[in-house]
């Protein structure tokens, strides 16, 4: 592209239509020209007390995508019970990790601060945003802000590494449902996974690196805990169970730790189906009854710390662990908005937008 040409782009970007005189006289504003980029994670509660973690629970567990049981049977579930009796315990978890100082959860903080950090490092060259699938920002919402500053090409980014109907599909799902309702449509780009991608897998096992030359004991084992699904989502085709073992083994092999010092398990599962297996917790309880001394959890598939980390990971399975006779545990912790966490985010984007971006 030459001189002349950049100018005239960087121009048509920076301006809207009208007042470049390309409209009729009366004609509305129109912007256009810019490059958008959304990070889309999965979501938070607005706040911990019954009524908001009722409506954030409500919102996550009627999504089909994460819940298949029929809607017979899990209507009356969810809304009689679930939705009466859990508000109330998940609110006490939230509150034991919540952001007291910004009124928000860990994920809302995080996400964001990779939003600004993405947005310095990219200049202006791109308008980066973020939105939460359940709850606030909404996903729509901010498609339309991105809209507003003139962006007609966005990337939406689903910031899991691994794919899963139940996370990236939904989050585009939602997105889609948006456009929909859209008379001008912006093109769009969806970021694929990158459960193996080098640059993901190389941040990961620095981070662990680091972290483990921090501790003042040696794990034994270490585990990298990968949120569960139900079994069934596997046997239906999702590829999620592939990927994470995938990336298990590869963050294995870079840190050059054979299959029983360092192993995959699935946590967070719910109700009484089965789920992914090994379970998280199932596995650590074992470990100390049969004497391990010294454990390391790490959870590559978030790429940001929230309650399933700090909560259940730092908190339950520390208990787990140390109840049952262990005696060093470690919790280490996601990449977050720190360099190595940016760093897999920026190449991700920056892969995505090749063409739009020259």
């Amino acid at each position: 592209m030459n001189e002349v040409t950049q100018t005239a782009v960087l121009e048509r970007a920076a301006a809207p239509l009208a007042s470049a005189g390309a409209l009729p006289s009366g004609h509305p504003a129109v912007r256009w020209g810019r490059l958008g980029v959304l990070l889309m994670n999965l979501g938070t509660p607005e706040g911990t007390s019954y009524w908001p973690m009722r409506r954030y629970l409500k919102e996550f567990l009627s999504d089909r995508r994460v819940i298949e049981v029929p809607r017979a049977i899990w209507w009356p579930l969810l809304n009689l019970v679930i939705l009466t009796k859990r508000p109330g315990p998940k609110g006490r978890d939230y509150a034991s990790v919540w952001n007291t100082e910004r009124d928000e959860g860990p994920l809302k903080t995080i996400t964001r601060g990779q939003a600004e950090k993405l947005q310095a490092a990219m200049g202006d060259k791109v308008v980066v945003d973020w939105a939460m699938r359940y709850g606030k920002p909404d996903v729509e919402g901010r498609i339309r802000a991105l809209l507003d500053q003139g962006c007609d090409r966005i990337l939406l980014v689903p910031l899991y590494p691994q794919y899963a109907a139940a996370t990236s599909a939904t989050a585009c799902d939602q997105a889609f449902r948006a456009l929909m309702k859209m008379r001008w449509q912006p093109s769009v780009r969806v970021s694929p996974p990158y459960h193996d991608d080098p640059v993901y897998i190389d941040a990961v096992a620095s981070a662990i690196r680091r972290d483990l030359a921090a501790l003042d004991f040696e794990p034994e084992v270490i585990l990298t805990s990968f949120h569960g699904v139900p079994k069934s989502y596997l046997l239906k085709g999702d590829p999620y169970h592939c990927q994470c073992v995938k990336s298990g083994r590869l963050i294995r092999e870079a840190l050059g730790y054979g299959p029983e010092r360092m192993r995959v398990t699935f946590q967070s599962r719910f109700g009484n189906e089965e789920w992914l297996k090994p379970y998280t917790d199932e596995t650590v309880k074992e470990l100390a009854a049969a004497g391990v001394k010294r454990l390391a959890i790490v959870a590559p598939g978030f790429t940001a710390d929230c309650l399933e980390t700090l909560e259940e990971l730092n908190g339950e399975n520390r208990h787990y662990f140390e109840a049952g006779g262990g005696e060093h545990f470690a919790y280490l912790p996601c990449l977050n908005d720190g360099p190595d966490g940016m760093r897999v985010i920026r190449n991700v984007v920056e892969r995505e937008l090749r063409g739009w971006l020259d």
